[in-house]
Order: structure tokens, then sequence, then C-alpha cells
């Protein structure tokens, strides 16, 4: 069934002002309604319509392919280069309502082969791949089922144009809304079933504007989650999530098992082999709150605006010096996720670093880093892609800490809750120390965890809190066993009872090594002390849980963790491609592009071979076409003998109905209908007639040119 005049046009039009292709919009709706004044016509058999399909939807694969890997380009322009804006980060809704918007472009080489054939309506066949398996097999009822796509693709277009970024300032979902009863309107005016009154063509068109209402809510709110969970379900599935850099909840006094995945969730390799951190810190706490066992980044009131510095990239835009004037040689390529979401909408994250990590490398300004920024506590957040892969200088000296602030009166680097200081002082005494240097103290504090204490994931009932103290002074008097929160956090407020400024810090333990690289899993995150140097004034890693917690982990090996890696392995090559650090995008593209040129050649140039018979004395044989020898051509020359023939390019339905248009014809008009469908069947199927339906062509042609010489004689 046909649309009407105009509508397709004005459906594009529709389309492209919504999705931001006007122009290419206007361009294709004017190239199909020109066929209403154009006369040239293609003639395209079933073969051709399957070529054209196939084409179709391997540009619908390829895009698919290419939206889903790329989120920064809003025009076909953009596709075969590099991505050099922040837009890459915007991920979640672009991925799927890009390969929404852009199917009115994908399909229409179908539509418009069939708006330019001369049989206005393409096979069954061309649209399913089974139907073309059956057909092949020799199904011949499958055979001359042909169907019009004008209305299908005017659906397309409107879906298409649904899928838009909604911009409520502008009233885009009420444009939207009524821009598509309009439409629907017209179409369902061209198709009315002449039986039914106005009435009730006008309660049907508001049956479908309600259900267009309800769809156009419906593709808001999808759009909505898109943007919110797009990506995150993908993203948690492969990975852990990312340190909150403004506090940090131990699990001090909770019972049961202390139970981390096996998950991996950060890659590295060494520049030189073996040559790898020991620590990746992400984050650094300054004040603990016993009464919530938390730590906090500065005394409870920490705020990521005023406590976080920007950092900005080098002149090359791939460098970025978090330690001014302090040079490394140490190099180590880091990849990890950013699992977190800012209120800008970018993904974000802390990063994990080695510990005295100078500068980051090969970390791209706005192809792979929206924002970086540092606090004086060493925590890293950056902002982009959903993942990071860059290299971090590190070594000894300075670091990204700020100094600990004995001068002011807050000393929160000094600062032992009260109600921890009788435990504390227990623990001092029963450590006989006579130094003043902090350096021995520090031994002596090593060595009293190390003689005395042992390391345990479980908790139970006897190391829980009661009235007679907190969970920090059930493990430093009674229970003296714990994991790495125990003994980070007894550590530091120990170090900070014997005067040396300590810090919490939080990260990952680098044990494991995979290949010529490192693997860190979710049951390596640890916690450890940062103590004050005051000889060299900088902030030294002090970790006092004993050895002994590695082997613990690695023994609660969990079950299936094979596949656990592979799924991480193929989450992250999956990652790189997506988040463009495997630079494949392009060169895919560019690889199929050859493909859909052959393609092309074969529907353009190859639509039809040429059949050669043998030889006859040197004489080529004619050629022999399927079909032509149709009686209905005999029919056509004996019309236009009347005074109708035939203009050039002109399709043979079109000229028939104007042949007929003489009232002493109007009887014929059936009979030569059914004769027209029977020989565009005899001339284009590639299965062509049955023996019965060939004799029937015969039969009734040589009737209908008796009848027209009857006409002509009286």
């Amino acid at each position: 069934m046909k649309t009407p005049p105009f509508l397709l046009l004005a459906a594009l039009l529709f389309w492209g002002w919504f999705a931001d292709f006007l122009w290419t919009g206007a361009i294709m709706g004017a190239v199909l309604e020109s066929a209403r004044f154009l006369k040239f016509r293609w003639d395209l058999d079933d073969a051709d319509f399957n070529r054209i399909w196939s084409f179709c939807v391997l540009l619908i694969v390829v895009l698919a392919a290419y939206v889903f890997t790329n989120n920064n380009q809003s025009s076909l322009g953009g596709m075969l280069h590099g991505n050099t804006t922040a837009e890459m980060a915007r991920a979640g809704a672009l991925t799927t309502t890009r390969f929404w918007r852009w199917l009115p472009m994908t399909t229409f080489a179908f539509i418009l082969a069939q708006t330019f054939n001369e049989r206005p309506s393409v096979p069954l066949t061309a649209v399913s791949i089974v139907l073309r398996w059956r057909r092949r097999k020799g199904e011949r009822a499958l055979a001359g089922h042909y169907l019009n796509i004008s209305y299908p693709f005017f659906m397309v277009c409107l879906l298409a144009a649904g899928i838009h970024v909604n911009r409520p300032a502008t009233n885009d979902g009420k444009i939207y809304f009524i821009g598509q009863v309009i439409l629907i309107a017209w179409a369902m005016w061209a198709v009315r079933p002449r039986r039914y009154g106005v009435w009730a063509w006008v309660a049907a068109l508001a049956m479908v504007a309600g259900v267009g209402g309800a769809g156009v809510v419906g593709i808001i709110k999808g759009e909505h989650a898109l943007q919110l969970y797009g990506t995150q379900w993908m993203q948690r599935f492969f990975h852990g999530g990312s340190q909150n850099p403004l506090e940090s909840a131990t699990s001090m006094g909770r019972i049961g098992q202390m139970k981390l995945s096996a998950q991996i969730i950060i890659r590295l390799e060494p520049a030189v082999v073996g040559k790898v951190p020991e620590y990746l810190r992400e984050a650094s706490y300054r004040v603990y709150s016993s009464q919530h066992l938390t730590w906090h980044a500065n005394g409870g009131r920490a705020n990521k605006t005023t406590d976080f510095e920007a950092v900005h990239p080098e002149t090359n835009n791939t460098t970025w010096v978090l330690v001014p004037g302090k040079t490394n040689t140490a190099v180590v390529n880091i990849a990890c996720f950013l699992d977190g979401q800012s209120d800008d909408g970018y993904r974000e994250g802390v990063l994990p670093l080695p510990s005295g990590c100078s500068r980051l490398e090969n970390l791209a300004a706005d192809t792979a880093v929206i924002a970086l920024q540092k606090s004086p506590n060493g925590t890293v957040v950056a902002s982009g892609l959903g993942l990071m892969i860059f290299d971090a200088r590190f070594g000894p000296g300075a670091t990204l800490d700020a100094p600990p602030d004995l001068e002011t009166t807050n000393q929160f680097d000094l600062k032992v809750p009260t109600n921890e200081i009788p435990a504390l002082d227990r623990v001092i005494a029963e450590m006989n120390l006579t130094t003043t240097n902090d350096f021995e103290k520090r031994l002596a504090v090593e060595k009293f965890f190390r003689d005395k204490f042992t390391y345990s994931t479980w908790q139970g009932f006897d190391k829980l809190a009661d009235a007679s103290g907190t969970p920090m002074t059930k493990f430093l008097l009674t229970s003296r066993s714990g994991h790495c929160e125990y003994f980070a956090s007894a550590t530091v407020l120990l170090l900070r009872e014997l005067g040396i400024p300590a810090r919490y810090a939080v990260g990952y333990y680098v044990h494991e090594a995979r290949g010529t690289g490192y693997v860190v899993r979710e049951r390596d995150g640890h916690a450890w002390c940062l103590a004050w140097n005051r000889a060299t004034r900088t902030w030294e890693d002090f970790d006092t849980t004993p050895p002994a917690w590695v082997a613990v982990e690695g023994r609660r090996t969990e079950f299936g963790e094979w596949f656990t890696d592979l799924r991480s392995w193929l989450g992250f090559q999956f990652a790189k491609f997506r988040w463009h650090q495997a630079n494949l995008q392009q060169y895919i593209i560019w690889a199929l592009v050859p493909v859909m040129l052959v393609l092309l050649y074969h529907i353009i140039f190859k639509r039809r071979k040429k059949r050669r018979g043998a030889e006859d004395e040197g004489t080529a044989a004619a050629v022999a076409w399927p079909g032509l020898d149709s009686e209905f051509y005999q029919l056509e020359k004996l019309l236009a003998a009347r005074g109708v023939p035939r203009q050039a390019s002109e399709a043979l339905s079109d000229w028939l109905e104007r042949a007929l248009a003489e009232p002493a014809l109007a009887e014929l008009r059936g009979p030569l209908q059914e004769l027209l469908g029977l020989h565009y069947r005899h001339r284009f199927d590639p299965q062509g007639l049955s023996a019965a339906e060939r004799e029937r062509l015969r039969r009734e042609a040589k009737a209908c040119l008796e009848r027209l010489l009857r006409a002509k004689a009286g």
C-alpha cells in the first residue's frame, strides 16, 4: 500500500528536525517524492532486492558496532576519524539512541529501490533470511509474495524521531507528540475504510494518539534510565567500586567473615620486569570517629569542592604533574576503571597510584581524562572515560600529601579520640619504651604487632565492644587478632599517642604476577599507615599487618576463579575497545568498506548475467532473457496501436492504467491487471511460473487479444 503524496517527505523532515539531520532528511525526502514526477525506473528482480537488503543489514551492523564503541559523534562526518572531544565520556544514553536515530539512513537504500522500481514493492524473501532459505529449498508457496514498505519506513522515521535528547526548555517532548499525531492522522486518513463514518475515524485517531503519548513518556523515561544505568551495570559486572575520597567506613566491630571477591580490578605492566610498586594508594584519612568506626579526610567536614584543587595538563596535553620538581625513573603502566558518576554526567573515580607518584603520562586530555583533581591527603580524582590506562612515575621522596598540621590548633595528624587513650597508654606501657627517637619508636611498634598479634578475617562475639571499651580497645587488649583495618587504625592512633604524625591509608597491595605484569584483585584491598619522617620531611608507608595476611587471603580462593579471571580479561579487552584505548574502531570501519563496495558493485553493475548460447558457425546466438516470450508484450503492442504508446522508462503498471482509461476497455481492466501480475512473475521471479500458470498466461492473453481485435474492428 502506497503512502499519500509527500507523507514520506514530511516524516523525513520531522525525523531530521529532531535527530539533528534536517538537511539529510530533506534531501532523502525530496529524492523519494521525485519519483512522482520522474518517469525513470529500474528493472530490479528479487535477487537485486536480496542484495540491497543485505547491504542495508551490513550498514546497520557497521553503525551498531560503531555507535557502541564511539560516543562523541552526533553526525556521520566523524566516523572515520579519531576522537578528540570530551563528549566521548557521555556514553550511557548516546550509545543506544544513536543506533535508532540513524535507522532511516541505514534503510534508505531499500525504500529507494522500491520507489524507483517498475514494480513498486519488495519480495518478502528479501527481508527474511528464513523465508529466503525456505525459498531456496524449493517452497514455491513463497513465490510472488510482495510487500510495499512505504508505511513501515514511515513508522521507522517516527520511531527514530522519538529517540532524541529531550530538552525541557524547548518543549521538545510536546512538539514531538503534536507532530507525531499530525503525521499519523495524515497517514490514517488516506487508508481509512469508507464504510465507517468520520467520528469512528476520529475515535481511532484519539486511541492511537493516547498510545503515542504513552510512548513518548516511555521513551523519555527509558532515555533517563539509560543515562543513569547504561554503562554502570557492565562495569559492575567486570570490576569493583571506587573508593570514597572523603571518608572510609571500616568493618571493625562487625560479626562474621570479612570476604572480598577475586575479581581482577587493576592491571599493571612495569617498564622494567619485576620493578612494580608494593602499594597502590587511593586515599588517606586524618580523623578517626570511634563512635562510627569511620575515618574522615578532614575533621569530618571534608568537602571535595574546597579540599581538592585542579591539576592541569602540560603543553603536550598528555602529562599531568602531581609533585612539581620531582624526578622519578621507575614507571608502571596502570589500567583501572572509573566507577562513579560526577555531577555533570561524566565517569569519575579515585586513581590507584604508587607511593611517591610524581606524574602521570600518556593520559590525553579531552580524549581520556576530562578533569584531574588532587587533595592535600594524596588523593587524585579523575573524570573521563570508564577505563583509564596511563603511565605512572614513582619513587622515594616527596609525595602528594601535605605536611602534618603541627602548627595549627587542630593538629589532625596527632589527634586521638579520648575514649581510645586508656587502651593506647596500656599498650605503650606494655612496650616499655624508653626512647624518644621516632625511628626507634616505629621499630618498637612494628615488633609489638608482629610478636603479639595475628591476622584474622573472622570476627566473633568475643571481639565486639562492650561496656568496658570500643572495638579498638578489644583489639589492642583482648583479642589481638583482626584484619588490616584494625592494624592500620591501631597503628595510626598508637603512633600519634607517641607523638608521631600519622594517617590512615587505603588502597591495594600488589603481589600477584601475571606474565610480565601484575594483577590486583578486589580481595587485595588493604589498609595501612602513613608515618611522618621528620628527618626527610616526607610521608612513608608503615604497614604493621602481619605478612601472613596475603597467604590467608590467597587460601580463600573462590570456586570457578578461572572463569572469573576469564570474564575479567574479556571485560578488560572489551573496555579497551569501547573506551578507545585499542584504536580499532576506525580500522574496523575501513576493513568493512571494501565489503560494502563489492556488494554495491554487484547491486549496480551485475544485477543480471547474460546467458550466452552455443555459437553456430562463428555467430553468437541471441541472448534469451527470461520472460521475453511473454504474450503480454503482444497486448502491449496492440494497445499502443490504439494511440497510447508506452513512454521511455515508464513502468508497465503506470502505462496500463493510462491505456485502460478508454471507456470501451473498462471490462478488460480486471483481466489485464491479473495478466500483468503473471507477466511480472514470469519476467522477474527467479522461480518463474509453474506449468499451469504459464499455460494460464498464454490462454488468457490470447483471449484478451481476441477481444481487443474485436473492439478495434467494431
